[in-house]
């Protein structure tokens, strides 16, 4: 698996180095030199100004530093700034039942594939899903849903184009709650963060759902496309304000050279992040692990030392 993120974001660990080749190997101490390439480079990125400010300090503050163990003391304070954000997706004995997940971001970000990865993927662990086509707006939306609820065997409850997605998801609440459902997995239709119109459509949303079970939505997940960079948290900052996101799901990691912007959002919203997505196969959508990703940023195989055999 490891070896699979490593390759899904081989262009932002290439953007990365191309910035430290003038520096690394030397072996002496670092410099302003040094620390002034490593800044760039993060920035290029995209890991942000405070990501990077929070690496420089800390690569800074390690007095053993030098260049030939750069790469080690950035991993650590990469790993520090996202392990608060490390929190795979759970669904306990004890959760709520139907487990209501709504999935929101924008057009394009991958939000239809992403519901069915997830939906498999909690199929494969045992639960039953069903899936609520909420985005009743773009055109073939609900069309695409129930295609992949048809390839996973996975109900998906459905109205006509133009339904209010409120109405729809209300009935896949019901749906799900009459057939003993484990997991509800709502879509919504794309929407720009700067469309309030369409955002307080998505407040209604959650209100309903709320009729329905007043601790509902019990997740909801902001898709964020990784290939808009810095847009992507202001995206992220403002679908936040709106309706209060539980967590975030990285897709097209594997499309840009800028994957620094998961630490941007980790610094900048501390948001849980459930999965990163590295490539159109269903395991190329990962569980969220600080320490790997870190690694995999910098090196393609592991940098961490292996415990010593007892």
């Amino acid at each position: 698996m490891f070896k699979r993120l490593a390759k899904g974001i081989a262009r932002t660990r290439n953007n990365l180095l191309d910035g430290l080749k003038s520096v690394l190997g030397h072996g002496k101490a670092i410099d302003a030199a040094t620390i002034d390439a490593l800044e760039s480079s993060l920035l290029i990125s995209d890991c942000g100004i405070d990501a990077t400010a929070r690496i420089i300090a800390g690569v800074k503050s390690r007095t053993s530093s030098t260049e030939s163990n750069l790469i080690e003391s950035v991993v650590e304070e990469m790993t520090a700034i996202l392990k608060d954000c490390e929190a795979p997706l759970e669904i306990s004995v004890a959760a709520p039942r139907p487990f209501v997940m709504l999935i929101v971001g924008v057009n394009g970000a991958g939000k239809t594939t992403t519901i069915a990865k997830i939906g498999r993927r909690l199929k494969e662990n045992g639960l039953t899903v069903m899936f609520a086509a909420g985005d009743t707006f773009r055109a073939a939306a609900v069309d695409q849903l129930t295609e992949w609820g048809t390839r996973l065997d996975i109900p998906v409850i459905a109205q006509a184009d133009g339904a209010d997605p409120a109405s729809v998801i209300f009935d896949a609440c019901s749906a799900a709650t009459a057939r003993g459902i484990d997991v509800l997995i709502a879509d919504t239709a794309g929407r720009l963060h700067t469309q309030s119109n369409l955002m307080a459509e998505l407040e209604k949303v959650k209100r309903v759902v709320k009729k329905f079970d007043a601790s509902a939505p019990h997740e909801t997940m902001l898709i964020v496309d990784s290939t808009m960079g810095q847009n992507a948290l202001s995206q992220a900052k403002l679908f936040h304000e709106q309706v209060e996101l539980d967590s975030i799901t990285l897709t097209k990691l594997d499309g840009t050279a800028k994957g620094g912007i998961v630490f941007a959002l980790a610094s900048s919203l501390g948001l849980p992040i459930r999965f990163v997505g590295v490539g159109e196969a269903y395991d190329d959508l990962q569980t969220f692990d600080a320490r790997d990703f870190a690694e995999a940023v910098l090196v393609d195989t592991p940098v961490t030392t292996p415990p010593a055999s007892k």
